[in-house]
């Protein structure tokens, strides 16, 4: 039988279940056994079975498409994330459109305007959403979840992480280590997890050096801005003893200029990042960092939005925090491969609209 042009009935017949199974299959509807769909999907893909998306969009009223407005598209972290969420997509028989917003909150506005009417749900995550935006610009039957968002909406569920907690145990392994004096760079001013990273930093200086100054630099999470903050914390007299970035990227570039002023890491000054992105462990010193699942944290958004768009599940909106736990690496001049103070992950359900 020739590949071309197959229809669902081919389908089904060569996968030996009913037309309605196939098409539950491949509408991601549920209702079919895990091995079901695994041997429907690789009949349709060796058969080359190509859905007429159009016909289909007509009958389910669905598109079959999951949308993503995220900050930006550049780095490990995000392309880790979009990972994380594809690899839940595509098990579910979805699509995946992004999009970002790192131009301001009219760019992030136009990112979700056009996806409306092209996606049957959304995941977001911009500094830019508040409970005002998401009234304007996101119609009120749409699905969507938001990630690492201080939105408190009732309709929409939230997936953080505990970057304040993450904050603090890797402050206090730094003074543990014998370190007072840690500086720290921030990320951007108006991003939620940059603002939690810093309050841990406070709420630990405050708690384990209570003697010892704040040092607190500006950053925007970019290699550049980590170098930039080096220089400036290198020119500070007395220096840190320890360097703790909001997160990785930043950390490397820091890294790089105390390498450039031949300062080193860590017989001279200790250096910390957040995040754990794979490059992290590959630099010279590794680094040591506070973990986060990041490609869990792309899955676990696309699972809570996948529930949303099973008109049975009435699962009541949720704010879930993930929890995070520190790496040791030679970064911070202690013994590499230790893992300690895990986070334990949390929910805080609310009741839906009525």
């Amino acid at each position: 039988m020739t590949t071309k042009n197959a229809t669902i009935k081919d389908v089904a017949r060569e996968a030996n279940v009913s037309v309605a199974s196939v098409s539950r299959v491949l509408n991601g509807l549920g209702g079919v056994t895990p091995e079901t769909q695994k041997i429907v999907r690789e009949v349709a893909a060796r058969l080359n079975y190509i859905p007429d998306n159009a016909a289909r969009s007509l009958i389910t009223g669905r598109t079959h498409t999951i949308g993503a407005v995220l900050p930006d598209l550049y780095g490990e972290f995000f392309s880790e994330l979009i990972r994380g969420i594809d690899l839940a997509a595509r098990a579910r028989g979805l699509h995946l459109l992004v999009s970002s917003s790192h131009d301001g909150v009219a760019d992030a506005a136009a990112a979700v305007r056009a996806m409306r009417g092209r996606v049957d749900g959304m995941l977001i995550l911009s500094e830019y959403v508040d409970a005002a935006f998401l009234e304007q610009n996101l119609p009120e039957k749409l699905p969507a979840v938001l990630l690492d968002s201080p939105v408190k909406n009732t309709r929409y569920p939230v997936l953080n992480i505990d970057n304040r907690a993450g904050a603090i145990a890797m402050v206090r392994h730094l003074v543990e280590a014998g370190h007072q004096r840690v500086a720290f760079i921030t990320g951007p001013k108006t991003n939620f997890d940059a603002q939690q990273r810093e309050k841990g930093y406070r709420a630990a200086m405050a708690k384990y050096a209570p003697d010892a100054p704040l040092v607190i630099v500006d950053g925007d999470f970019t290699e550049e801005s980590g170098y930039r903050a080096a220089r400036e914390l290198l020119a500070r007299k007395p220096r840190p003893q320890a360097v703790f970035a909001a997160n990785d990227m930043m950390a490397i570039g820091c890294l790089y200029a105390f390498k450039e002023a031949g300062i080193d890491v860590p017989g001279d000054i200790a250096l910390a990042g957040f995040d754990d992105i794979l490059i992290a462990r590959y630099v010279t010193p590794p680094l040591s960092t506070v973990h986060v699942s990041i490609a869990d944290l792309g899955r676990l958004a696309l699972e809570r939005l996948a529930a949303l768009l099973n008109p049975t599940d009435k699962t009541p909106a949720s704010v879930e925090t993930l929890g995070c736990d520190i790496v040791i690496r030679e970064s911070c001049g202690r013994k590499a491969g230790v893992t300690v103070a895990p986070t334990k992950p949390r929910r805080v359900s609310r009741p839906s609209p009525t």
